[in-house]
């Protein structure tokens, strides 16, 4: 089964315009500002050894980051699809209840994925028998080299990306295996020039926002040293910008001074 590529291609453009939906954006905000704060907990549960809690810690961040993700996922799906959002409690209810099966059917995959490394070394330990050793190693080599390749392939353009949105449009874990099944064998070529543009997007994307945080950061800190009168050397002020902080500046060679904040 596979469907026409243009339609689909202007459809995977058109999401550009999901930042629009402000509740989603709020939603995926708010989870990974609680995620933040349970990872820094983590952080320094870990520095004060404590690393039972530390692990607590980093399991609720986890947790929270993908719940949050799977909230968004589905409030964005309903935009893409045409039906009402609904509000940010109703999907994380929803989220809570469904985003199990995106864990099951990755396991699922990996299993799989697992099974096909496992044979792929057992024929490499049997390269040792005498006799017929080195002519299978003149066959698993190659092959191997495909099978693995295949699978990071897949997994990266095709089980990873679509293993959740399947699932937010409200397919359970025996369905989302299908539908990756169908795709592999009918629709792999398509899908990867989807992805691919998918990719190219974030990219873009990711560049013009750090090029507004970085050039926007920087301006601020001069301005900071010539108009708020803060006595603190230019390059350590930009480096506090840029996510140094006082334990980083020997590390990276840049001597700390003090200062006056005024």
């Amino acid at each position: 089964m596979s469907f026409p590529l243009l339609p689909a291609l202007s459809r995977v453009l058109a999401s550009i315009d999901a930042p629009r939906n402000l509740r989603a954006l709020y939603a995926l905000l708010a989870a990974f500002c609680v995620a933040g704060l349970l990872l820094a907990t983590a952080q320094s549960a870990a520095a004060r050894g404590q690393e039972g809690l530390s692990a607590v810690w980093l399991g609720l961040a986890l947790a929270v980051a993908f719940f949050g993700v799977n909230t968004t996922g589905l409030m964005l799906m309903d935009q893409a699809r045409g039906l009402p959002v609904r509000e940010p409690p109703d999907a994380l209810s929803d989220a809570l209840r469904c985003s199990h099966r995106v864990l099951i059917a990755l396991v699922a995959c990996l299993a799989l994925a697992g099974a096909g490394v496992a044979v792929l070394a057992a024929l490499l330990w049997a390269t040792r028998w005498p006799f017929f050793g080195a002519p299978l190693l003149a066959v698993v080599l190659p092959a191997g080299v495909v099978l693995l390749g295949g699978l990071c392939f897949v997994v990266v353009i095709l089980v990873g990306p679509l293993a959740g949105p399947a699932v937010w449009a409200g397919r359970r874990s025996g369905g989302v295996l299908a539908f990756l099944r169908t795709r592999l064998r009918h629709g792999l070529p398509e899908t990867a020039l989807l992805m691919a543009t998918v990719y190219l997007l974030v990219a873009l994307t990711t560049a013009a926002v750090s090029f507004v945080v970085v050039s926007g950061g920087k301006l601020l800190a001069g301005l900071a040293i010539l108009g708020a009168g803060i006595e603190l050397p230019a390059r350590q002020l930009l480096a506090g910008v840029t996510g140094l902080g006082p334990r980083s500046f020997g590390a990276s060679g840049m001597p700390l001074e003090g200062g006056n904040l005024g």
